[in-house]
């Protein structure tokens, strides 16, 4: 069986292909599939992912009987950690005993606090511990040395999705209903004046969202990229003590010597905002901050106040997640390589890494080949985009060398403080990057993960093995369905290294102007038309509301160049014959519905609303008929004027 063959019940043959590619391969499948009631949205992407939360499962199952596949020493002390975290969480008639007084220590800690100056020394020790504060703080590569890691530090403080939920009258009921929660988790932590203080704390988070950029903005690799001395941070920020937080997250001199401010005017806004805001709506706003980071560790009805906030009113979800699975979210989030080194051995066959090499061999290649061919690129410039293919790093299936967990104290009988102890150990690990050498083997993903990445500063893309199966990818499948599926996130990914952020960093992953005057110029255009062309979607469940085209570009570029090399890639595989035609469809025509079938997607109301605003992704529909901007889309289903996916050639964006 193909993968075509299990996408064929959902196709809506009413459609035509020439009118809506995405509606043809899924549009009976839209109409009758179910989102399953604890989740937000369904497709593929998501049932990969609840077969690998049950694989997982399994796992930490044989974990707790002391089943690993290893059989050291090591493996048996992960063994137990696994299983007993999970036993920790599972234990629900401890967590509803002790209700919420796990929290009470830092809660008074935070009534202690007497002055603004000490939000530096608290918010140190909340957020080495998972708690959020008024600015977003991660280690990365340094975006103009490669060769370092550095300290980001970027806009922060608020609790809703984005600052324009704050601000525009389409929110305003959701704003209402968070309003309610934070009155009610305050209540059920038994904290005096709980409305009073829940109105305290929308406004102050209300002031800090003033301060924040755009979303669009965020991405602009330039603009965020601001490096800065502690000195001069303490001058744009006096009234924060930068020393104090360094200290009690667990870092040293080093850690913000220099650091990456990512929006700077946030930081400034912010030294307004910690002048004039007395300390008593500092402490309600942390103090909801400590229940809302617990909440999903404590009695039923924080558990509950906090799903219904952000699982049914943000993502319309009608039912929280059975006990089990968040347990296993758990148990990914703490110890996931260790999980996923079970996991591979288990549900990742070699012949899969072997295929998967010869495909990136191929997208690789078919990126070369097109780049030669440009019309609108110089020689200079194409000599530089060669080099930087050249040192592109693929990674596949898994890690070489899996994470170290013998640190981490973990025991059965302590949910709370397993997961304090996972985050601090977290934060170590990620501070300790800092003066250390890059090590270039690390992933930012688990082997488990159904998904798919592209980091500049290292110049690799990954893709996890749990990603790897039906319908992206089929060890047995044709290889039209295979280029169609993996072979299009493929070269997704290696697009990204040459989207409009992407192709700012050279090979060493080193923020460097690379092209000419002319070619960025001409690169600008088309990735302009292509912003103009996304503009104008509207998606069909969302009627009046438009697609973001400067916050999706990235994205809509790596699509765009993921299935044009995808094609070629296909067509460098059959070397030099010809396209092989089943059940009268050619290989070409597969490919592109291969393409569609990937994103099979039907999403909640509540959260498509929340993703068309905050994700830097399309919606799926328009991911999957990006392909009209292609000529080999048109000349494989012989569209013509007036179809619904017809552009006139001159209107066809094509970059890569």
């Amino acid at each position: 069986m193909t993968i075509l063959d299990d996408a064929r019940e959902g196709m809506n043959p009413d459609i035509r292909i020439q009118d809506d590619l995405f509606g043809h391969v899924n549009g009976a499948w839209l109409d009758t599939a179910e989102i399953p009631a604890d989740r937000s949205s369904w497709g593929p992407f998501v049932m990969l992912a609840d077969t690998a939360e049950e694989h997982v499962r399994e796992i930490i199952v044989s974990a707790a009987d002391g089943i690993l596949s290893g059989e050291t020493a090591e493996s048996a002390d992960e063994a137990r950690k696994i299983g007993d975290l999970f036993a920790s969480f599972m234990d629900e008639e401890r967590v509803e005993q002790l209700g919420h007084t796990p929290i009470l220590p830092l809660l008074e800690r935070i009534d202690a606090l007497t002055d603004v100056a000490e939000l530096g020394s608290f918010l140190g020790f909340f957020e080495r511990r998972g708690g959020g504060g008024l600015f977003g703080s991660y280690v990365n590569t340094d975006d103009r040395n490669s060769d370092r890691y550095v300290m980001n530090l970027l806009q922060g403080g608020i609790g809703l999705p984005d600052e324009s939920y704050y601000r525009e009258e389409k929110f305003a009921e959701i704003r209402e209903k968070y309003l309610a929660y934070l009155a009610r988790i305050l209540t059920l932590a038994e904290r005096p004046d709980a409305e009073a203080t829940a109105d305290r704390v929308l406004a102050l988070e209300t002031r800090l969202a003033k301060g924040h950029w755009e979303r669009a903005d965020t991405r602009d690799a330039i603009k965020t990229y601001n490096l800065t001395t502690l000195e001069d941070l303490k001058t744009t920020v006096p009234s924060f003590d930068f020393d104090a937080w360094v200290d009690a997250l667990g870092g040293s001199e080093e850690t913000i010597a220099e650091s990456v401010v990512r929006e700077p005017s946030y930081f400034d806004h912010l030294e307004t905002v910690l002048a004039d805001t007395p300390i008593d709506d500092w402490k309600a706003f942390l103090t909801v901050r400590a229940i809302r980071t617990a909440a999903s560790y404590l009695s039923s009805g924080f558990v509950e106040a906090n799903f219904d906030f952000y699982g049914r009113t943000l993502s319309g979800t009608p039912e929280l997640r059975a006990r089990w699975k968040r347990g296993v979210g758990l148990v990914e989030g703490a110890l996931g390589e260790a999980v996923g080194r079970e996991y591979v051995s288990r549900h990742f066959p070699p012949r899969s890494k072997e295929m998967m090499d010869e495909l990136v061999a191929n997208l690789l290649e078919a990126y070369r080949r097109s780049i030669t061919d440009l019309d609108w690129m110089s020689e200079e410039t194409k000599k530089r985009a060669f080099e930087k293919l050249d040192t592109f790093v693929p990674k596949i299936g898994y890690p070489e060398k899996f994470r170290d967990y013998s640190d981490l104290p973990i025991s059965a009988d302590s949910l709370v403080d397993n997961v304090l102890a996972a985050t601090a150990f977290e934060t170590d690990r990620e501070l300790n990057k800092i003066g250390s050498p890059v090590d270039r083997d690390e992933w930012f993903m688990l082997p488990q993960t159904v998904n798919a990445y592209y980091n500049p500063g290292t110049n690799e893309i990954c893709f996890p093995a749990g990603i790897l199966q039906k319908p992206f990818f089929d060890a047995d499948a044709d290889p039209a369905e295979n280029y169609g599926g993996i072979g299009a996130v493929i070269g997704h990914e290696v697009g990204h290294g040459f989207d409009d952020q992407g192709a700012q960093y050279d090979g060493l992953g080193n923020l460097n102007d690379w092209w000419t005057a002319e070619d960025k110029a001409a690169f600008e255009v088309k990735s302009k038309a292509l912003i103009s062309q996304y503009d104008g979607f509207e998606p069909r469940d969302l009627p009046g509301e438009h697609v973001n085209g400067a916050l999706t570009v990235g994205e809509n570029i790596g699509d765009l160049g993921g299935l044009t090399i995808a094609h070629k890639a296909y067509l460098i595989s059959l070397e030099g014959q010809e396209m092989p035609t089943r059940d009268g469809i050619t290989g070409e025509q597969r490919l592109f519905l291969s393409w569609a079938y990937v994103w099979r997607t039907k999403r909640r109301i509540e959260l498509a609303q929340q993703f068309l605003t905050t994700d830097p992704h399309s919606p799926p529909e328009f991911r999957a008929n990006i392909a009209r901007n292609l000529e080999e889309f048109h000349r494989a289903f012989d569209t013509r004027p007036g179809d619904g996916l017809w552009l006139d050639p001159e209107e066809r964006v094509r970059i890569w």
